[in-house]
């Protein structure tokens, strides 16, 4: 069991990627399933702030749009760093 919110996002993200993983098992198309996920965070992310009734205004939209970016950024980062590694073991 988590400890940390650190540790309960990489348990969520992971079971996120398996449910992603048994649905393309399921012959679900991969691009099919990314947007979905991305509707389904969407959705999460505008109950998250503005409750079941409300919706995000323009500000709100663009904290939420600048928040993917980075997290985006830093997976892309993170990936060419473990590539470089990678590299560099063989």
């Amino acid at each position: 069991m988590a400890t940390n919110d650190s540790e309960y996002h990489k348990q969520c993200m992971q079971r996120f990627i398996d449910l992603a993983n048994t649905m393309k098992n399921e012959g679900v198309p991969t691009r099919v399933i990314s947007a979905a996920l991305m509707t389904a965070s969407g959705v999460y992310t505008t109950y998250t702030v503005a409750g079941n009734s409300g919706g995000l205004n323009e500000s709100g939209i663009d904290k939420v749009t600048d928040a993917y970016r980075q997290n985006l950024l830093n997976i892309q980062q993170a990936k060419r760093e473990e590539l470089q590694q990678k590299q560099q073991q063989q």
